[in-house]
């Protein structure tokens, strides 16, 4: 894959990819090919390639952040610990939520099953996850929502919008129909903004939809500028 058609955003400390949906970001256990193998063609100039700042799951799309070297990754690492990075994603869902807008409080912990690994589930003994959410379409059972994590669990936003009675149309597990085949997920990494900078205005990147979302976006009142 030519990833560096899918640079968003460079400069000398940060790059920004549009992430394709349905490939990992970093091999798992089983050694599969992964976005990492190809980061080599990503070093415009630097002596190592760059490194993930972050995480997005495999089947999630969109504004993904590299650090360039060492000391980018080590800044970068801060932001986003302390959570002062912006995330903005986008879903279609299942139904809507009853309100408008609000904020999904609802800690989260890891829970092994057998035969099919890991899920994420909701528990009073898991950590702190929160994630504000707002309407932006609603047509034919479906709903537009931006989703921005206050903090950043594994599966934060899919759990939560299963926790809100509006699971992200194609979760394969915690959606409507968990374990049977879907379509593609339709969670996208829509917009990143990284305080940087000082002295400067924060660094913001969006990501156009990935294709297999477009349809249902604009069905839900989405124009692409």
């Amino acid at each position: 894959m030519d990833l560096s058609k899918r640079v968003l955003y460079r400069d000398p400390m940060v790059l920004v990819l549009d992430k394709p949906a349905g490939i990992p970001v970093h091999a798992g256990p089983g050694g599969a090919r992964s976005l990492e193998d190809d980061f080599d063609a990503l070093r415009f100039g630097q002596p190592r390639p760059p490194a993930l700042a972050h995480r997005l799951d495999r089947d999630t799309s969109g504004c993904l952040v590299l650090g360039r070297h060492r000391k980018a990754l080590r800044k970068l690492g801060r932001l986003f610990a302390s959570g002062r990075v912006e995330k903005i994603y986008w879903a279609v869902t299942h139904g809507r939520p009853s309100l408008d807008q609000g904020r999904i409080e609802a800690p989260l912990r890891k829970k092994s099953e057998r035969g099919s690994g890991w899920r994420m589930e909701i528990h009073e003994s898991g950590a702190a996850a929160v994630t504000d959410y707002r309407v932006l379409g609603w047509s034919d059972g479906q709903a537009w929502l931006e989703l921005r994590p206050r903090t950043g669990r594994t599966h934060q936003v899919r759990v939560h919008c299963a926790q809100l009675g509006c699971p992200v149309v194609g979760d394969p597990v915690y959606g409507r129909d968990p374990g049977n085949p879907a379509p593609p997920l339709h969670l996208h990494a829509r917009a990143v903004v990284i305080p940087l900078y000082p002295n400067r205005d924060s660094l913001k990147v969006s990501a156009p939809p990935p294709p297999h979302m477009i349809g249902a976006l604009q069905a839900l009142g989405w124009r692409e500028e």
